[in-house]
């Protein structure tokens, strides 16, 4: 007996029907019982391999579908992004400058002295001290008295010069008379005129003649200027 069984589906999986054949001598019909126990083991057979060519369809349908759109849906997606834009070019790039020198600062290293060790041996020097200087003897002033006229020797009066008395000449005339230590005129000399020339030379040798006390130095005679003032007036 032979039976014919396929699958309802048709495509690159579908397998072709299959037939199951029995072997041997077809069952009597007398033996009911026996019958109805191959037909149903026959069918549970045919069943169970409808099942596994529809689960095997199902499957490998699933997959050729997937592999179908999985470029499908790539080549969509590569589609619907847009090229990016062209990027700017980059900036140039400029010669960055070296840093300015800045020279490092002088740091000045002072040395700090060295103080001796406390335990160093130093020689005592007794040294002398300074004798004290010695004090200044002040030394007085010598005591000078300068020469006078002699009131032994009265000194006479000089004569107006006939002259100057007719011209009306008058005025002071101021004479200095170097005295030795004798008293006597060494020399003499006009300090300051009358502004008469008569006048004055009459008034210088006449009093040329006088006597002086000689002036003295600590008590000592020694030669010395003497200053007379004579004044020629009209009397």
């Amino acid at each position: 007996m032979t039976i014919t069984a396929s699958a309802g589906f048709t495509g690159a999986h579908a397998e072709s029907p299959r037939v199951v054949r029995w072997s041997g001598a077809p069952p009597s019909l007398g033996d009911d019982g026996s019958r109805l126990r191959q037909a149903g083991g026959a069918a549970f057979v045919v069943l169970l391999h409808v099942g596994l060519i529809i689960a095997l369809a199902a499957g490998l349908g699933h997959q050729a579908v997937e592999l179908i759109q999985a470029p499908f849906q790539t080549k969509l997606l590569e589609e619907a992004k847009a090229p990016p834009p062209d990027a700017p070019p980059p900036p140039p790039l400029l010669a960055q400058l070296p840093p300015p020198y800045i020279p490092p600062p002088e740091v000045q290293l002072r040395q700090v002295p060295v103080a001796a060790p406390s335990n160093a041996i130093t020689a005592v020097v007794h040294e002398k001290p300074p004798e004290p200087a010695p004090v200044p003897v002040l030394k007085a002033e010598p005591v000078r008295v300068p020469p006078a006229l002699d009131p032994a020797h009265p000194c006479r009066e000089p004569d107006y010069p006939p002259m100057a008395k007719r011209l009306g000449e008058e005025g002071t005339v101021v004479l200095k008379f170097l005295i030795g230590v004798d008293g006597a005129v060494l020399d003499s000399k006009i300090e300051s005129s009358s502004g008469h020339p008569r006048l004055d030379e009459a008034a210088r040798a006449e009093l040329s003649r006088c006597r002086f006390t000689p002036g003295t130095v600590d008590g000592k005679p020694e030669p010395s200027w003497a200053v007379n003032r004579h004044v020629w007036k009209f009397q």
